[in-house]
């Protein structure tokens, strides 16, 4: 298996904490991490059902699912943390 980059740290659940480098605005209050919850497949196939067949939407709904925020709190992100969160999922792909 891979290693973890920095920014990331496995859970004892599966799931990943992702420390951000700019922070993401939720709710009013800045985060500077989000943690990640152990995708399955059902996971995938909403996201891709909520995108209607565009695939950085799917990618932007899976993430905001698996992290517990709204899919535009994703569409915030700078593309820097934006780029952590995809590595995360891609981790987690295996």
């Amino acid at each position: 298996m891979n290693e973890l980059p920095e920014f990331l740290a496995e859970g004892e659940d599966g799931s990943l904490i992702v420390t951000l480098a700019r922070g993401i605005d939720i709710d009013g209050s800045k985060r500077m991490s989000l943690i990640l919850r152990e995708p399955a497949v059902s996971d995938m196939l909403a996201a891709d059902k909520a995108a209607k067949g565009q695939s950085a939407m799917s990618e932007v709904t899976l993430l905001a699912n698996l992290a517990e925020v709204a899919p535009e709190n994703i569409q915030s992100a700078k593309m820097r943390d934006y780029g952590r969160l995809q590595a995360a999922l891609g981790f987690m792909n295996g």
